[in-house]
């Protein structure tokens, strides 16, 4: 049993909780007299991520690899998942989608049914993995709106090639991020959420009529809106403004300081609002390696002290290097939000998009909570989870 005590992360109201393995016994208010509150830790639901590229130099498209400064060595899928994990929990993220991007059908089919035989192999993993995110191969072919994705295998969307690698993934791929102006996409669209498949819109270059056709089709997000794009775009009439003025499509953003600016953040929450956005911090196979030179994407990309990703040599991004714990801290500097408010933006609206039961604090229910140490001005630090799943 393990005893702890801790302010709720909406009221800051000092708990009580017992827990037993996985498992929350009792939770109880601490008596006024015991309330040293500025003096405990936060308590709050684990963040859930609907996109993870990989970790500490494992990428989810490379199930038999870690890339290092020297260059990658042989690694076991079952170790290279649990780094990724360790990685994320590390971090406070306890559910994420593995997400998969652009690359050959063989590539592909390969990583997700080898995710797939380590996922089913331990019962908790499935808790932590409740499916993966295909980003690509249907997106836009376009500079800026390709982003990192590799020209060569970008193509139209094909329903029977996605069946495949839905066979390959044990039936388990349960986001798709396309381009909407792609041959075919808005019948893939239709498709795809016939099938019970979130369909999300991204590296796109579309037209506005594009963008409201695959919202009819069943489109339900925006993939990092704000990147993925042109550098220079028409001041209105653009793909931006169309996805961000439409109240049926919900936002994933980027918030590690990077990807996007503060004042485009704050525009993204207060256009959005709290109801239909999310954050994500897109994490690449380089988040959380040490600073310094790597060579990935047959690319050289340095990661800086504060954890940029970049192309060397150029002010280009060549992924994200942090991770949701970040962009929590990040998004109520930028966006003048609570604590409160940039939780539910981690760990509540994902779950709710995914279809996700939300956390429960209370007896017999999983103990998917973690605490951490917050102040206003400063970040969030040691981040200790309740519970002792797949630790």
């Amino acid at each position: 049993m393990t005893r702890v005590i801790a302010r709720h992360y909406e009221t800051a109201q000092p708990l009580e909780l017992v827990v037993d393995g996985q498992t929350i016994v009792t939770v109880r208010e601490v008596a006024a007299g015991v309330s040293l509150a500025d003096d405990l830790p936060w308590l709050a639901p684990g963040f859930c991520d609907p996109q993870i590229n990989g970790a500490v130099g494992i990428s989810f498209l490379y199930p038999h690899r870690r890339m290092t400064q020297s260059g990658p060595v042989s690694m076991e899928p079952e170790e290279a998942w649990d780094r990724v994990l360790q990685a994320c929990r590390s971090h406070g993220i306890g559910i994420f989608l593995p997400t998969l991007i652009t690359a050959s059908f063989e590539t592909l089919q390969q990583a997700l049914s080898t995710w797939e035989r380590v996922c089913e192999s331990h019962s908790q993993y499935r808790q932590v993995c409740p499916g993966y995110h295909l980003e690509g191969p249907y997106l836009s072919p376009e500079d800026g709106p390709r982003g990192a994705h590799p020209r060569a295998h970008i193509r139209n969307p094909d329903w029977d090639e996605f069946q495949r690698l839905q066979e390959a993934a044990g039936g388990h791929i349960r986001m798709v991020t396309l381009a909407p102006e792609r041959p075919g996409a808005i019948t893939m669209i239709e498709k795809l959420v016939a099938a019970g498949i979130i369909v999300a819109i991204g590296h796109t270059a579309a037209s506005a009529e594009a963008i409201r056709a695959a919202v009819r089709a069943g489109a339900r997000l925006s993939t990092h809106l704000g990147n993925g794009c042109h550098a220079l775009l028409p001041r209105h009439e653009n793909y931006l403004w169309e996805q961000l003025a439409c109240d049926d499509l919900w936002a994933s953003i980027i918030c590690d300081g990077f990807h996007l600016p503060p004042a485009v953040v704050k525009c993204l929450v207060r256009g959005k609002t709290l109801d239909r956005l999310l954050l994500t911090c897109d994490a690449s196979s380089l988040a959380g390696l040490p600073p310094g030179r790597y060579r990935e994407w047959d690319t050289d990309v340095e990661i800086s002290p504060e954890g940029r990703i970049g192309v060397a040599g150029t002010p280009f991004l060549a992924g994200s290097g942090l991770f949701t714990d970040t962009c929590v801290t990040n998004v109520i500097r930028y966006a003048g939000l609570t604590l409160s408010q940039a939780i539910h933006l981690a760990a509540l609206q994902p779950r709710r998009l995914l279809g996700l039961p939300l956390p429960e604090l209370a007896p017999s229910r999983p103990a998917d909570w973690l605490t951490f140490r917050w102040h206003p001005d400063g970040v969030i630090q040691d981040i200790q989870w309740l519970n002792a799943c797949c630790t």
